[in-house]
């Protein structure tokens, strides 16, 4: 069975912005996450727009399973900066 490994998704709008902190928390002592552009764009299509994972999936050219695992690492990704006050990077390049 192939793997999408290593090929580029398509991703329908980049983000006005490439990184996120929280207020009140000083940059220096601050940690920070890595979201890849690909985990953003899975919950943008499922999370924001609505879609099906299956549509999802079909918008950026992966597999179902390739979609649950960016939307699912996504996710985590987000919920940690947001619990934990962390900045969020946003890695445009793929």
């Amino acid at each position: 069975m192939g793997s999408n490994k290593g090929h580029r998704r398509i991703i329908s709008k980049l983000p006005v912005s490439t990184s996120f902190s929280p207020s009140g928390i000083p940059l220096t002592s601050m940690d920070s996450v890595n979201l890849k552009i690909s985990e953003l764009e899975a919950m943008h299509l499922v999370d924001l727009k609505g879609f099906k994972q299956e549509d999802a999936a079909r918008n950026m050219g992966v597999s179902r399973k390739t979609l649950w695992k960016d939307l699912k690492s996504g996710r985590r990704i987000v919920t940690d900066a947001l619990i934990n006050g962390k900045k969020i990077n946003i890695d445009i390049s793929g």
